[in-house]
């Protein structure tokens, strides 16, 4: 059931919740494309969000801590004033003892596919969305993150079982627990663009008016294309993951070149266009070639995601453009896909930005695993590139380091036999882990 209302208003679905109408099956389906709806019967409507009576000044202090600053580590205390940082000092002789651990900036996360596997953890099975989105929240926050934007698939993928409507329902979702105050961490969504989907406008326009849009990437996964330019690797990663026949594999590989050649550039296109009005950050994906960068330049991309070359990466950077690569590929000492290593661009200082990608516990481990062994770069730079530097491609200037006047988005982290524990997180000040 959807109840469109124009003017915000409730009608009698007034009091019920947004998660209940899901706990009786998962074959409901939830569409909003506008932004004062009532999704059964939750609205997202701003005028209709409880207002909570403001707090009295609070005043908290971070002490024995070893501060992680933009270009040092220094120990000391932090005191926290209203969710916001006032001052950054030595040690205190009152305040919250941390016993010698690290204090980061909370990370910020911009390119995560895990929400979907709460949502759809087996084939054909689909949890309560608010549920999913609040389990998701839970294991992003425990791993120090405190800002994450949410991919979303748009377009349809052969390779996901998913319906364009179900990924707004999970979009509305994400709304409804952020409006409703469930959530650790600050959580906004980024679109990931399948450009060869037939279907890829369409199911992006499904997302008009939602101010929660912060980031589109334009990828294409047809064979030949980018991360999939060697045909075997295609077929490997492909055929062996949906067991299809020869025959089956040779016309599945055709009708996804066929599209891409139809529908790639013009959704490319029509997306940055759409994206330049909005406001809304882009980012390229799976860069090969520097021809593959010229493309992104003129349209507008920001963030090159994942590059799989170096030439790729050093065309983006010359181009003005961050780099970001996975951090399960520094933890793992490679990529899954025989692609670039994310290490070696560090080496090479061309790498701006880690993301999480399928593992949220990487982004936490991947920065302490840069700042040791013999390839080491100091902690401040790997803390960056989890932090200052997405913030600031996100377009957020209010977080993203331990700064006066930030906001106190922080993580506590100890460090144990190479890798981190996450000991406390705030957000704006609050602990919610």
């Amino acid at each position: 059931m959807v109840t469109y209302h124009p003017s915000g208003r409730y009608s009698e679905t007034k009091a019920a919740n947004f998660g209940n109408a899901w706990a009786a099956g998962s074959d409901r389906r939830v569409i909003s494309v506008r932004a004062n709806v009532v999704v059964e019967g939750y609205s997202t409507a701003p005028d209709l969000i409880p207002k909570l009576p403001k707090a009295a000044m609070t005043e908290t202090i971070l002490t024995n801590a070893r501060i992680v600053l933009a270009d040092e580590v220094v120990e000391g205390s932090v005191l926290i004033r209203d969710g916001v940082i006032a001052d950054i000092g030595g040690p205190a002789a009152q305040g919250e003892d941390l016993e010698g651990d690290y204090l980061l900036p909370g990370l910020v996360e911009l390119h995560t596919d895990h929400l979907e596997n709460h949502f759809a953890p087996r084939p054909g099975v689909r949890w309560n969305p608010i549920a999913s989105v609040q389990a998701h929240d839970a294991q992003v926050a425990s791993s120090g993150i405190t800002t994450v934007l949410d991919a979303l698939r748009i377009g349809l993928d052969d390779d996901s079982g998913m319906l364009p409507e179900e990924m707004r329902t999970l979009g509305d979702a994400v709304n409804a627990a952020v409006h409703s105050g469930r959530l650790r961490a600050d959580h906004y969504l980024h679109l990931r663009c399948e450009v060869s989907s037939p279907d890829c406008l369409e199911s992006f326009m499904l997302y008009t008016g939602d101010d929660r849009v912060r980031l589109a990437s334009l990828m294409d996964h047809a064979p030949g294309q980018r991360q999939f330019a060697s045909f075997d690797a295609y077929r490997s990663y492909y055929q062996g993951k949906r067991r299809m026949s020869d025959a089956v594999f040779e016309e599945f590989c055709n009708r996804r070149m066929r599209d891409s050649a139809t529908y790639a550039d013009k959704h490319r296109t029509e997306i940055s266009q759409i994206c330049a009005e909005r406001g809304i950050v882009l980012a390229s994906h799976d860069d090969a070639t520097e021809a593959h960068v010229a493309d992104a330049s003129t349209l507008g991309i920001a963030i090159a995601e994942f590059p799989t070359t170096g030439e790729a990466a050093r065309a983006s950077r010359d181009a003005g453009m961050h780099v970001l690569m996975g951090a399960p590929n520094v933890v793992r000492g490679g990529s899954h896909s025989g692609n670039i290593s994310a290490r070696e661009l560090v080496r090479d200082g061309m790498l701006d930005i880690l993301s999480s990608d399928y593992v949220p516990f990487s982004l936490i481990q991947a920065t302490f695993a840069l700042a040791e062994g013999e390839d080491a770069i100091d902690l401040p730079s790997a803390v960056a590139m989890v932090t200052r530097h997405p913030a600031a491609a996100a377009g957020f200037d209010d977080r993203g380091e331990i700064a006066i006047g930030r906001r106190a988005d922080l993580a506590q982290v100890a460090l144990s036999h190479g890798v981190p524990i996450v000991r406390s997180v705030r957000r704006q000040g609050k602990r919610v882990i």
